[in-house]
């Protein structure tokens, strides 16, 4: 084990003047540097959920990390939770301290996924997201015109969202939901909402799934729901420059861009105050159409692939047609 080259409130930090991403001048420091500064900031928007981070090794591709490794610390807490996808039982970490945080930094954990639900209640998210997703990295300006159409959207079924900088291309829209709402209805609503803001405004927004029916417009993401995970607000992405999902006011959404918000620019913007609680809305009460229009709404991913299986026969089927006319 590497000797530490400080300690943070009980925890060894170790290699910290090493390289943190290829092409870049930051360091391990300045992820442990910056992540120590928002503390008080990310950590909200992490207490309690359970975690899935991305990783950044030495001489590794960046991997998403669930399960907490055997050498994890006795202190980190934890929750076990049974994975659908790969039917065996997870432990993820629940980062509710500075000294979770460091130990994670000090993993080199640039990015920061928690669960949209509790563990308390890991089946119920507390907010539904609908995350846009423009058709290249270099438009973000069509991703923030389709938060337009969401935040239109959102008004006309009397109900408020925040929104932050994805950290990569996109942009995330959450609404805070009233507790105790079904997650079923929860989802359903995500779809709905997906559904009319692309049915304001077609030639820019779609909520196709298949990447080569988007025809070069906004996916208006609606599976971001259930047990899944988005990015944090505040964390780092890795990406060039390693940029921060940052949350904006809806009216400066337009002015900005995702490379503003980055491990050395973040610290003094949040030093004062927290832009992301601050402009989020109370929880509310999603309206019975709402839930009603999304119920009839397939699920995109499940659509998704039963399309693909079809497509993939007629494939098969046109390829047999013409082997046997040849």
């Amino acid at each position: 084990m590497a000797a530490a080259d400080e300690m943070r409130d009980g925890v060894p930090l170790t290699n910290l003047d090493q390289p943190l991403v290829a092409g870049s001048d930051l360091t391990k420091r300045d992820l442990v540097d910056y992540l120590d500064a928002v503390r008080d900031r990310l950590l909200p928007a992490l207490r309690n959920r359970p975690l899935s981070v991305v990783r950044a090794l030495r001489g590794q591709a960046p991997f998403m990390q669930k399960n907490l490794p055997r050498y994890t610390p006795d202190w980190v807490r934890r929750v076990a939770l049974w994975a659908e996808a790969s039917h065996r039982e997870v432990s993820y970490a629940l980062c509710d301290d500075r000294r979770t945080l460091l130990w994670f930094a000090n993993q080199r954990s640039v990015e920061y996924h928690p669960t949209l639900a509790t563990a308390d209640d890991p089946q119920r998210p507390t907010h539904l997201v609908l995350d846009l997703d423009p058709p290249d990295p270099d438009a973000f300006g069509l991703a923030v015109a389709a938060a337009g159409l969401v935040r239109q959207a959102l008004a006309d079924a009397g109900l408020a969202g925040a929104v932050k900088t994805s950290g990569a291309k996109g942009v995330h829209v959450f609404v805070p939901v009233e507790p105790g709402t079904d997650p079923a209805d929860t989802a359903a609503a995500t779809r709905a909402l997906a559904a009319r803001a692309a049915r304001i405004d077609p030639a820019l927004a779609t909520t196709a799934f298949i990447r080569e029916d988007r025809g070069g417009r906004v996916f208006v993401d609606s599976t971001r729901a259930g047990g899944a995970t988005v990015v944090a607000a505040y964390s780092p992405r890795l990406r060039p420059g390693v940029p921060v999902s940052f949350p904006v006011d809806w009216a400066d959404l337009a002015d900005v861009t995702p490379a503003d918000f980055t491990l050395r620019t973040v610290p003094a913007l949040v030093a004062a105050h927290d832009p992301w609680s601050a402009r989020m809305p109370a929880p509310q009460r999603l309206p019975a159409d709402l839930v009603a229009e999304g119920h009839t709404i397939p699920v995109a991913r499940v659509q998704a692939m039963h399309e693909g299986k079809r497509r993939a026969r007629a494939r098969r089927a046109a390829g047999a047609e013409a082997g046997g006319t040849g």
